[in-house]
């Protein structure tokens, strides 16, 4: 993958919204790898290559929504955040939720933005040229140990 890549996992369980999300995405120029699981245990498998996930590559950066079945999106986020080897993936809450409670929570289990979901896709596609733009040219985003290694 080249250095302006960014893969990016998505987890969230409303279908309209992995729509409204890939379509907004598809037209960006370095975060051209998207994958999506449903739900928080999909995440940490998918996260920690269990089971169908094996072969899953680690993200670069995760869009987590917060209502999710199973397991919410803080509950994942406070998981990711405990764990040494996914502690350093770089977590967006990217949700419906505009309550001051929800974003305040964010921040403190270890997001490192909170971005409100658009019902509006032409509004969803400016937001994430913007959130291309900012993760792909103005951040750093950390390597995987793994990917040092090889």
């Amino acid at each position: 993958m080249n250095e302006t890549c960014v893969e990016i996992l998505l987890v969230d369980d409303n279908e309209d919204d992995i729509v409204i999300i890939q379509e907004a995405f598809s037209e960006a120029k370095h975060m051209n790898v998207m994958n999506r699981v449903r739900d928080g245990d999909e995440a940490l498998a998918y996260l920690r290559q269990e089971g169908p996930y094996g072969m899953a590559h680690r993200p670069g950066l995760i869009l987590l929504d917060i209502n999710m079945p199973k397991m919410n999106g803080f509950e994942v986020l406070e998981i990711l955040k405990r764990d040494t080897s996914l502690c350093s993936v770089p977590v967006i809450m990217l949700t419906m939720s505009g309550r001051d409670e929800d974003i305040l929570r964010a921040y403190r289990s270890g997001a490192c933005s909170y971005i409100r979901k658009p019902v509006d896709l032409e509004e969803f596609v400016v937001i994430c040229n913007q959130f291309e733009l900012y993760w792909t040219a103005v951040s750093k985003i950390p390597v995987p140990a793994s990917a040092l290694q090889q």
